[in-house]
């Protein structure tokens, strides 16, 4: 399967002039623009969007894959999209669209005229409002049309050797809030802080959900106990960044648990227990202060 869907995946992007790919750094995108790089050589920009709710840490990332992969990168800046700062059912139709209708117009501006990202087939079996907006402003999907699942993007990043192969699913800082809470930064920041804090304490798959000033932290069934022995120090960092309430989620780390029933835009697996493992090296701390370069003008910004 490796080897046909590798050749599904080229021939389609063969088939293409010139690409910008909506690059974030995961494991989709990250093969999409990989295999990009083969078929089209330097007819590829990828775009990274950078947003109030994007964690600074994925941003890094793919900085850093976009150099691995010797693309032309450049990171395009998004202020919060209209409609989004309440943080309603259709937050995912809401931001894609107003986020691929900017990175359609800087492609363009810099000669690209395809933009394309990477969902992928199990996407369909999950409710996504986002996907309308790919449709509407016609952003192709070449995973999707190629029909390579989650499953095949591991097995397929593996093979070509893509760091990105068991990458923890992740989704925007957004997804941490209540449907119909109000966003802030402050709260986007302090969110993000605890989530990175306790990475570097080795705990990779981890939501921290805000419920006001409560912290509802969520680990895998595997880490509880260990959560609960560094109890004391977890509880005083996040105290500092402003909680009054600090929670263990009995029910454990679940893609989604903001979600209502029937909205939403995190996906929960099929089978938890049958995603890859996690790289144990916790990531490098990162300022909540940096200023990303803007978009200015369709230069690339690395690469």
């Amino acid at each position: 399967m490796e080897a046909e869907g590798y050749e599904r995946l080229l021939g389609r992007l063969r088939e293409m002039p010139a690409v910008a790919v909506g690059f974030s750094g995961g494991a989709d995108s990250t093969l999409l623009l990989a295999v990009a790089k083969e078929a089209l050589g330097d007819r590829v920009l990828a775009l990274t969007a950078v947003t109030p709710f994007t964690e600074r840490q994925e941003v890094t990332d793919a900085l850093d894959l976009g150099t691995r992969l010797g693309v032309c990168h450049e990171l395009v800046e998004l202020a919060m999209p209209e409609g989004v700062e309440t943080n309603p059912p259709d937050r995912c139709y809401l931001c894609k669209r107003a986020l691929f209708g900017k990175l359609l117009q800087v492609a363009r501006d810099a000669g690209f005229g395809q933009v394309i990202e990477g969902s992928n087939l199990d996407d369909l079996g999950d409710f996504r409002p986002g996907m309308r907006a790919l449709q509407e402003l016609d952003i192709e999907s070449p995973l999707l049309t190629c029909k390579l699942s989650k499953a095949d993007v591991r097995r397929l990043s593996e093979s070509l050797g893509l760091p990105t192969w068991n990458k923890p699913t992740n989704a925007c800082l957004l997804t941490r809030l209540p449907i119909g809470q109000r966003v802030t930064m402050d709260d986007l920041n302090r969110l993000e802080e605890a989530e990175r804090f306790l990475r570097t304490r080795g705990f990779l798959c981890v939501r921290v959900r805000v419920h006001g000033d409560l912290a509802r932290i969520e680990v895998t069934p595997e880490q509880r106990q260990r959560l609960l022995g560094e109890a004391e120090i977890v509880a005083e960092t996040l105290e500092g960044l402003g909680f009054r309430h600090i929670t263990l989620d009995l029910s454990g780390y679940r893609l989604g648990s903001m979600n209502a029933v029937g909205i939403g835009c995190d996906r929960t697996p099929a089978n938890p227990a049958a995603a890859p493992a996690a790289d144990p090296t916790p990531p490098e701390p990162v300022s909540l202060e940096t200023d990303w370069p803007a978009h200015s003008g369709g230069k690339a910004k690395s690469g």
